[in-house]
């Protein structure tokens, strides 16, 4: 789970837009973009390549 804090100042690295946190899914969300960026060992992964799109 990610600090609060944390989620706060990140931003989406294509728009630079804000981010939605899917806990259950444990993804940071742009709907803006529509990608869904990966979160491994707590570390948020804010490739715009490695991005999910939906």
């Amino acid at each position: 789970m990610l600090d609060q804090e944390l989620l706060d100042i990140l931003a989406c690295p294509k728009c630079k837009g804000d981010l939605e946190y899917d806990r259950k899914n444990n993804k940071l969300i742009c709907h803006h973009c529509r990608l869904k960026y990966d979160i491994k060992d707590d570390i948020p992964i804010m490739i715009i390549d490695e991005a999910e799109a939906f």
